[in-house]
């Protein structure tokens, strides 16, 4: 079975992984230029890191918008490789009509299971 993904909004921690990932041996992954790709939302994250500066709201924003554009975004996640593409809304239903044609003779072949699951 081929698995395509477009991350268009947020994939944080476990929900990215689970969301056929590169991770779980997903196929193609694509995002949109919006997409925040990251292990948790920018907001928590400084709040965690930064516990000093809580009192100032000014310096968490800074902080926030800091952490969203050196982290939480689809090119970082490109450049790890993590996703195979960042591409525009326009282009979703292409992208993913090319991934299926490509993917159409897709076969996987897992190791030989040594060992069968007997009822204990």
């Amino acid at each position: 079975m081929p698995k395509v993904t477009v991350i268009t909004r947020k994939a944080y921690g476990g929900a990215y992984d689970v969301m056929s990932s590169k991770h779980l041996r997903g196929d193609v992954n694509f995002a949109w230029p919006n997409a925040e790709i990251a292990v948790m939302g920018a907001k928590g994250a400084v709040e965690i890191i930064f516990r000093e500066d809580k009192g100032d709201p000014a310096k968490l924003a800074a902080r926030e918008a800091e952490y969203k554009a050196r982290f939480a975004n689809p090119f970082v996640a490109g450049a790890r490789g993590f996703i195979d593409d960042v591409i525009l809304p326009h282009e979703t239903r292409k992208r993913i009509c090319r991934s299926l044609v490509m993917l159409r003779d897709k076969k996987i072949e897992n190791p030989w299971r040594k060992h069968g699951n007997i009822p204990l």
